[in-house]
C-alpha cells in the first residue's frame, strides 16, 4: 500500500505537491456522499485524503458502485466481504475500471479514468475524484441517477448557402497581409563583393 512507497524527492515531489494543491475537500465529500446514496450505504467524510483513501481503497465500495452503474459487472463473491489481500483489492478497483471505461461498454471516457495503482498507493487522489465526477456527469447525460452538469449533446447549425458565400469575401487575420509592402531594398548585414 501507499505506506511502502519510497519518499519522494526533486521533480516527483513537486509534480506530487502540485497534484496535491489541487485537492478539493468539499468536491470529494460531494462525490462520496453521492456514492454512498447509489450503493446504499451512508459514507461519511471529512473530505480529506486520508479520509477519501480509507473509504475506497480495498475497492469494496467502487465494486458496489460497479454493479450499481452496470448491474452483473462484479460478481456477488466478489463484493460480500471486503478483501484483505492486495491483490484481491487492487481486483476489485480494476473491475471498477472495467465496468465505466467506454470502451468496454461503459460510459466514462480513458482519459477521466484513474489507474489503479492512483487509489491503491494514494498516488493521485485527485484523479480517482474526477473520474467519480466524469461518471456522475455520464450518468446525467444517460438520464440516470448522476451528480455535476450534464454533459454537452453538441450543437448543429444549418448555414443558407449566402451565409457560406459571404465568408469567402473576408480575408482572415491569420492569412496575414502585407497592405502593399515588399522586400524590395532588404538588406540583411554585409553585401557580398565580388572582385574580378
Amino acid at each position: 500500500m501507499a505506506e511502502h512507497r519510497a519518499a519522494k524527492s526533486g521533480a516527483a515531489l513537486d509534480a506530487q505537491k502540485k497534484m496535491a494543491s489541487k485537492w478539493d475537500g468539499e468536491r470529494a465529500a460531494i462525490a462520496i456522499n453521492w456514492v454512498g446514496q447509489r450503493i446504499g450505504e451512508p459514507l461519511s467524510t471529512d473530505g480529506s485524503m486520508d479520509s477519501i483513501y480509507d473509504i475506497l481503497k480495498d475497492g469494496l465500495v467502487l465494486a458496489k458502485l460497479a454493479n450499481w452503474v452496470k448491474p452483473g459487472s462484479v460478481g456477488a463473491n466478489k463484493v460480500s466481504k471486503a478483501p484483505s489481500m492486495a491483490f484481491k483489492q487492487m481486483e476489485l478497483i480494476g473491475l471498477f475500471l472495467k465496468a465505466i471505461d467506454i470502451s468496454e461498454g461503459g460510459l466514462v471516457k480513458k482519459a477521466e479514468l484513474f489507474q489503479t495503482v492512483d487509489l491503491y498507493e494514494k498516488v493521485n487522489l485527485v484523479q480517482v475524484i474526477l473520474t467519480i465526477e466524469a461518471l456522475g456527469r455520464a450518468l446525467l447525460t444517460e438520464g440516470r441517477e448522476g451528480f455535476g452538469k450534464a454533459e454537452s449533446k453538441g450543437e448543429t447549425h444549418q448555414w443558407t448557402d449566402e451565409q457560406l458565400k459571404a465568408g469567402q469575401n473576408i480575408i482572415g487575420l491569420q492569412m496575414g497581409s502585407n497592405k502593399g509592402a515588399s522586400q524590395a531594398g532588404q538588406n540583411f548585414g554585409k553585401t557580398r563583393a565580388i572582385v574580378d
